[in-house]
């Protein structure tokens, strides 16, 4: 039994007035567009946190923050709402937990493959022991969440690499058991009644109940996709179970083993992925469900006071990405993932002294924060959850009609398909901001200052803005590209994305789980390509998801370009445009052209200043040239008339930027694009992605790109049939990194191999430095917190 949110039905029945409404709000609109009106107050977190545990006499409060940057546990007095104590750890994950004693707290050591032992008797969190599982990364285990059994003398650790129970003597410190699960989980619970420990497998949608009478699994129960939070009824009858890949939460008689009924948690019924359900917490009263939408920013709230019979109360609005909920008498408490904005930066790091605390890179900026707030009563929950309908651009109706033009080459209705555009190119290229590229650029918002790459080095990007249309109000939805490659091909990335990219990119451990590499890693129903199969449009990849590809009956699997290159600094993008132009050429001749192909130029990521790699000039200008070259090919194709490219950065994280660290150049060029035209829209990646669906006439893949604004501003009705030109480039394509500087000596430790597998924070210095001298400082990206005062609702609208 599905239960959908009756404040949906609160809202289509206008049943939602309430005096209490303020007339204007002060709300945070973040570079994606959704809006920001936390509540309560509030206490700063570390780097990412991802969990809270509570003490048994509920007088203390531990954060486990998982971040880029640095690593910490922090221990909160909850009667004073402060900061006792915090202490840096190497490695560390989700997995946090207090001895039933309460005298000490247990910590997952992440790819240490260790749980820390801290002792809390004082108001000082000091380091006593640890119990080791294995050999610390590279052996893959990945402590995730843990456990005890009621007496304290036993500790469970589920893991996520090596997918197994641990079973542990507290009292020894040694491993008394392994027990393999079938898929990477994510966190255990005891039942408050019995001995029996429940286990989320995370990558099998499924609930294990392990026995340690027997000491085996006696039992499992299927869920929803990506369960991860737990939480029991307190005299055992009842589990909750969050699924954060479908927007659910499941409902269990733990007796039977039965899933009693699943509760919707999105804003609207039948929403696609992205509200992202990660934490879960029940009153003091056991009567409301507490539930803690990452993506939607905010909790979902429901009377479960009828297990089976559930019906929502509506919406708690929160701060960015809320990870984990917690109630402690009439007090709430969120641990905001990505605190309450995204910061400004004015007057930039140092890089000379990168690693001390607040140097400004986008993977370890956004510091998480705890709110806290008493449980609101019945009217003040119905005035914050339409607080939370306001701050979400997301509607159902926006999901079928988008916003558009009469006449415009853009469909505004999913499943028309454009009458005008038949073949969309999609260039997802690699991690450069607007300024870095554009900062020179008459007309848009730049700043020459941080211009690394002009029009001497990029004349075809210059020129197709100046052609076609420059967009300087442009933002990726990802931080990096481990998110950034998801984000570009799905308009979502999952919870298991989120929560692992910043230990891979803070040196922790960790493979490259993304692009496609990991099931894990997937939304539910795929990524563009899955959804160009369903609806039988035909498709075709050029280098990007190649691990995607080899996976047998993948979307992609038949459907990746066999010659094209996969992610290789050494071979040149313009090499690159040679195999497709062999493979188009090919197709045009079979009249098999696929509507929609996705083509991969990423060698403007460059080597930085490795020994005998090309320069970072060298590489933006061959990826320059490679885009140029494209145009200019398809422009004097025959299916020029009715194509449609798209270009964008699959993340902004390798430089810097006066507006926000989000914005990037991004391109639309087409016969039916404006010509030399500056459009100031803001759009998004997710905005990107649905132009190109309501061409295709595909459906929205996420919340995200339901909600946002299509670049219909950026078509007209009128082709204009001139070829391009390109520009040769400027620049020496085999100009050679030669000096030994520190630099060079810097990046021969890098990892290139993949897009994103190095500390690009000190990336970022490399590539300034290579380009600018040695010598100089390198300016850091500006954040802009978007801020706008919303108007409330009119009365006429609520009646």
């Amino acid at each position: 039994m599905r239960i959908l949110l009756s404040a949906f039905l609160l809202i289509s029945t206008h049943v939602f007035v309430l005096a209490q409404t303020p007339k204007t709000v002060s709300r945070l609109t973040l570079p994606n567009g959704w809006g920001l009106t936390p509540v309560g107050r509030s206490i700063p977190l570390g780097d990412l946190p991802l969990n809270l545990a509570v003490s048994p006499n509920s007088k203390r409060l531990a954060v486990t923050n998982n971040g880029q940057s640095t690593q910490s546990i922090q221990l909160i007095d909850l009667s004073e709402e402060k900061v006792l104590s915090e202490v840096e750890i190497a490695k560390s994950w989700v997995g946090l937990r207090f001895s039933p004693d309460g005298k000490k707290l247990l910590a997952s050591g992440g790819n240490d493959n260790r749980v820390l032992i801290y002792d809390v008797t004082g108001d000082k969190l000091t380091k006593i022991d640890s119990v080791v599982l294995g050999k610390p990364w590279p052996n893959r285990i990945s402590v995730a969440g843990i456990e005890t059994d009621k007496t304290g003398s036993t500790l469970y650790a589920v893991t996520k690499d090596d997918s197994m129970l641990y079973v542990c003597d507290l009292a020894t410190k040694q491993v008394k058991n392994r027990i393999k699960l079938p898929a990477e989980a994510y966190t255990c619970l005891r039942s408050p009644i019995s001995d029996e420990l429940f286990i989320t497998v995370w990558g099998g949608d499924k609930v294990l109940i392990y026995d340690p009478k027997q000491q085996k699994i006696t039992g499992e129960i299927s869920t929803g996709s990506r369960p991860n939070d737990l939480v029991f009824t307190r005299n055992g009858k009842f589990l909750f179970v969050a699924n954060a890949n479908e927007n659910s939460v499941s409902v269990i008689d733990v007796k039977t083993r039965k899933v009693l009924e699943t509760v919707t948690t999105a804003l609207y019924p039948d929403a696609p992925a992205g509200s992202t359900p990660n934490g879960l917490a029940l009153s003091s009263d056991q009567k409301s469900l507490l539930v803690a939408n990452a993506d939607n920013n905010c909790l979902a709230v429901f009377d479960v006071s009828n297990p089976g019979r559930s019906r929502s109360l509506g919406f708690i609005p929160t701060g960015w990405y809320p990870t984990a909920v917690k109630v402690v008498g009439k007090k709430v408490l969120v641990a905001n993932g990505k605190g309450f904005s995204s910061k400004a930066n004015p007057n930039g790091p140092n890089p000379y002294k990168r690693r001390e605390s607040g140097t400004e890179y986008i993977a370890g900026l956004f510091k998480g924060t705890l709110s806290l707030f008493d449980l609101p009563k019945p009217a003040e929950l119905t005035s914050l959850t339409k607080l939370v309908y306001q701050n979400t651009p997301y509607t159902k109706e926006k999901e079928k009609l988008a916003a558009g033009e009469q006449n415009n080459p853009i469909p505004k209705r999913v499943g028309e398909k454009s009458a005008q555009i038949k073949y969309v190119f999609y260039i997802i290229k690699e991690n450069r901001t607007y300024d870095q590229v554009f900062g020179d650029m008459p007309g848009g918002n730049g700043d020459t200052s941080l211009c690394l790459f002009p029009e001497k080095v990029t004349p075809n990007q210059h020129a197709l803005a100046r052609e076609f249309i420059l967009l300087d109000n442009f933002y990726v939805d990802a931080e990096v590209s481990a998110d950034g490659h998801n984000w570009s091909t799905a308009a979502y990335a999952n919870d298991y994305v989120e929560k692992n990219w910043p230990t891979s990119y803070g040196g922790r451990g960790g493979t490259y789980d993304f692009e496609g590499s990991r099931p894990i890693a997937y939304p539910k129903k795929g990524f563009i390509w899955d959804y160009c199969q369903r609806a039988g449009v035909r498709y075709r990849s050029y280098g990007e998801f190649e691990a995607y590809s080899k996976r047998k009956g993948s979307a992609l699997d038949g459907r990746f370009a066999p010659n094209y290159p996969d992610y290789d600094l050494k071979i040149k993008d313009i090499d690159r445009v040679d195999v497709w132009k062999k493979d188009i050429d090919s197709l045009i001749a079979a009249n098999a052209v696929p509507h929609f192909s996705s083509i991969r130029l990423g060698n403007n990521h460059t080597s930085g200043a490795r020994i005998g790699a090309p320069t970072p000039a060298a590489h933006v200008a061959d990826n320059d040239l490679a885009l140029g070259r494209f145009i200019e090919y398809l422009s004097k194709s025959p299916i020029w008339k009715e194509s449609a490219v798209f270009v964008l950065e699959d993340d902004a994280q390798n430089g810097a930027d006066h507006v926000d660290a989000h914005r990037s150049p991004a391109l639309v060029i087409s016969p039916y694009t404006k010509r030399k035209h500056v459009e100031h829209t803001m759009y998004s990646t997710s905005g990107m992605l649905r132009t190109m669906e309501l061409i295709l006439g595909l459906p929205p893949m996420s919340q995200y790109d339901a909600a946002a604004t299509p670049m219909f501003a950026c078509f007209t009705n009128t082709p204009t049939l001139t070829p391009y030109t390109h520009i040769p480039a400027n620049i020496d394509l085999d100009a050679k990194n030669t000096a030994m500087t520190e630099p060079a000596r810097q990046s021969e430790k890098l990892d290139l191999r993949f897009a994103d597998k190095i500390d690009d924070r000190l990336f970022n210095e490399i590539i300034w430095k290579a380009v600018k001298g040695e010598h100089s400082i390198m300016p850091a990206p500006r954040r802009g917190a978007f801020l706008q005062v919303a108007e409330a609702d009119d009365d006429d609208d609520d009646k």
